[in-house]
Parts: structure tokens; sequence; C-alpha cells
């Protein structure tokens, strides 16, 4: 039980659920993967355009080296995360089911480029200003490691016209089953105390907040001692109420801000950074190492062993069940991310990416979806959506193809949490039928934009 009363706890206003948190390989150690013998990265493992291929069919690659740079402003670098020769440049499956090109490399021992740090020592002094930070980011191909995948260094070029005020660190990981956040800021937390100055350097702000939920006591009293005294970085315990993690959610529960309608977080001078993504950018800016490797947890019904590893970008997802002791039996789906807001993959030979938080599987018992029914307008999806829309309407006027008329129905605020279709007695496809008028929404508006 945590030391924090509940009547202390901060959280969003608006909506929310609590399913069961399952956290079963809360407390394992990360476990750092052997190398496989190949690996298949793709160039695009981001939100944004995709990179462009510098390396050539027979080319031999050290860890760490540029496999492909970003071709624009909303773009990352990709680099290598083993060495070896590439053996292949071709498209190959992704976790999302589509073919993207990808470099193939065959491994060939684990040799680094020179520049990179690999002790273990802490360098707690940041010598870079501001646009050298960010810059360096940018280099080394830092993401939004919470999922989403958003380029770190555009969230750190703020307009002219705005100003950052606070940085907001989630460490909430609301998602159930997924353990990689929390088990890292137990191994690494003087690593995040310094990503997160170095982010607040790249931003010029002063004042930083760490929100974690309060099912990770062990998490916030490390945290509060290691920050404890006046300090630029205050920790903040929240409430356990999914989806808590969300950026607007977040920013409304430690700062009583809200972000409003098409507008973003900077409007309400906030920047929000995931944990990992606070200590990949100390490894980039103080180890000058790229992003080439991340801590995803492995969980799941009747998993031998539920762990969390450390894996290298490329890695087959096969690779990481089969140390777990492979795939239960019973098993009908596997997920790529959390059970809420993941994505399910049809095969195990795709590789692990920037984004993957977590490989979930679940047995037909759990997974089955019913049977949906007619709506019995009961309000249960209003209730719970954490944005305040009508969830139940959204999928109506999906279902009928009247995308003009959703339009004003606001479903570009969504922010596919999943907690509509969770609560649903109808076991209605809420979020699915959103997701389609809200693509359907924004392409008329991007059309209407280019006229």
């Amino acid at each position: 039980m945590s030391s924090f009363a509940t009547h202390t706890l901060k959280t969003f206003s608006i909506g929310g659920i609590h399913p069961p948190e399952n956290k079963w390989s809360a407390g394992q150690k990360i476990v750092t993967l052997p190398i496989p013998k190949q690996v298949s990265i793709p160039v695009i493992q981001h939100i944004g355009a995709p990179s462009k291929v510098l390396v050539n069919k027979g080319d031999v690659v050290k860890v760490g080296q540029l496999l492909a740079e970003s071709s624009g402003f909303v773009s990352a670098n990709v680099h290598a995360s083993v060495s070896g020769k590439v053996s292949k440049i071709e498209s190959a499956f992704d976790s999302s089911g589509y073919k993207r090109i990808s470099v193939i490399i065959d491994v060939q021992g684990d040799e680094w480029l020179e520049n990179i740090d690999l002790t273990d020592n802490l360098i707690s002094n940041i010598t870079l200003e501001s646009a050298e930070i960010v810059k360096k980011i940018n280099e080394m191909g830092i993401v939004g490691l919470g999922g989403a995948t958003f380029p770190t260094h555009v969230k750190l070029s703020i307009p002219e016209n705005k100003k950052a005020e606070y940085l907001i660190i989630n460490a909430v990981e609301c998602e159930p089953y997924l353990t990689s956040d929390h088990q890292l800021m137990m191994e690494k937390s003087d690593q995040i105390i310094v990503g997160t100055r170095i982010l607040m350097k790249a931003l010029k702000v002063n004042k930083a907040i760490i929100g974690i939920e309060n099912n990770k006591p062990d998490a916030i009293e490390l945290f509060s001692q290691k920050l404890s005294g006046p300090s630029d970085i205050e920790v903040v315990a929240l409430k356990v109420q999914y989806p808590q993690g969300g950026e607007k959610q977040l920013i409304k529960s430690v700062l009583n801000r809200e972000v409003p309608s098409g507008k973003l977080p900077i409007d309400v001078g906030c920047v929000v950074q995931n944990v990992g993504t606070a200590f990949a950018v100390y490894e980039a800016i103080q180890k000058n190492k790229p992003l080439i490797e991340r801590v995803v947890c492995v969980s799941g019904h009747d998993l031998k062993n539920p762990s969390n590893f450390m894996v290298r970008m490329g890695t087959p997802v096969e690779t990481l069940i089969e140390a777990t002791g492979g795939v239960p039996e019973g098993t009908n789906l596997i997920i790529n991310g959390g059970p809420m807001m993941g994505k399910s993959i049809s095969r195990l030979d795709v590789p692990v990416t920037k984004g993957t938080s977590g490989i979930l599987m679940f047995k037909q018992t759990v997974s089955n979806h019913n049977q949906y029914q007619a709506c019995i307008r009961c309000a249960k999806c209003v209730s719970v959506c954490p944005m305040g829309l009508e969830p139940y309407y959204l999928m109506s006027l999906a279902q009928k193809n009247r995308f003009d008329e959703m339009e004003a129905a606001y479903p570009t605020d969504c922010i596919e949490c999943g907690s509509c279709s969770y609560t649903c007695p109808s076991h209605r496809p809420l979020l699915d039928f959103i997701r389609l008028g809200k693509s359907e929404v924004n392409q008329i508006i991007r059309q209407r934009n280019q006229r």
C-alpha cells in the first residue's frame, strides 16, 4: 500500500476508468536480451516522414552508425543497433502488418562506434547549450517512447510566439500489464533526473514535474528522496485512473490547466515527455548513444516468466517471447503495446521498434470479442470519455458515413484511449468506428486547408 493518502492524490476531472492492473512483471529486473543473429530495422519508426536510407547492400556497419537520415522536420534518424553486414534493403513486415522499407543486418560481433561511452559512470554536468541539445537529440534519433514516437526535437523546438513554462515528465504508465517505465525508474533514476534537467535546459524552463501513479509507491518514494529539499524538479503522486498518461489529462492533473480543443500542450505553457524519453536523452547527450535499444515489457496470461527486457531495435518479437517461456497454450491474441491502445500483431517475426513498449499475450477466453448489440442509451461511454465527447453519437455518424456532420462533434479531440469500448455493456466497437471517422474528418480538413 502507498504511503500517500488517497485524498492527496491528483487526477483529471472528466471521465476515466480503472481496469484491472495485472502488473505481473512489476519488480522484475531489466534483463539485457542477447543480440539476435539478424535484425530488421524499419526506416520509419516514428510519426512523420520516412527516413532516407544511406547504406547499401554489402556495407559493414557498427553499432550506432547512421543507417537512414530524417527527410524532413517531422522525421527521425535511424541507427544501427548491431554490428555486421547489410544483407538486404527491402520491404519487410513491421508490427502494424504493413511492409516498410527496412535494413536487414546479419550480425557479426558487437562493435560500437568509438565515440559512444559504454561505461556506467553517471555524468551529471550538462555542458551543451539549449540549441546544441536540441540539435544532438535530433541527430541521435530520439523519439517519444511512450508509444506515440513523435520526434523529440520537434517538441523541443518552441515556436517564437509560444513560451514553455513547465516540463512534465510522464512517468504514469497507466496501461494495464506494462511495467517497462516503472522498472526503468527503479534502476536508472539518477540518469532520468539528469535527462530531465537536460530537457529543462533545452526548453529554457526552471520547473519540471514528474507525475507518477500511486500504484508505483516505490518509484514515488525513490524520486522523492533523490529530489528532497529545495529542487527544480517536483514529484507529484497521482491517483490510479486510466488514461492518466494522456498529455491533456496529465497537464490537468498536475497543473489544473486545460488544453483547449484543437490546441497543443505548449498553448498552455507545457511540454510533456515520457520518462523513457528522458533516459534516452541522457544517453544521447551525456554518452553519445543514439536510440538503438529500449526496455520492453513481455507479459500475459499463463506466461511462465513475465519480464522486462533491454532489447536492440530490430530484434524479432518471437525472440522476446521465447525468452519468457514461449507462447502459452490457448493464446489467441498478441498485442504490441498496452491492451487499451496497443495493436494486435499477426506474426512473430516482426521487429521491435522505438515504439514497442510491450508485447502482451491473451487467452481466447479473455480476448474474444462478443457480438455487439444495439446501443441501449446508457451513456456509460459518455461518462468515461476523458475528452467529454459522445462516443455513441460519433460511432453512429461514422457508421452512416456522415463525416461532415461528424466534424462538428470534435472526433479529432479523441485520444483513442478505448475507455468507451471497454465500458460499453453492448460490446459496441466504438473506438474502431471513431478511428475511422477521425481519419475521414482529418482528410476533409486537409483538403479544405489546401484550397
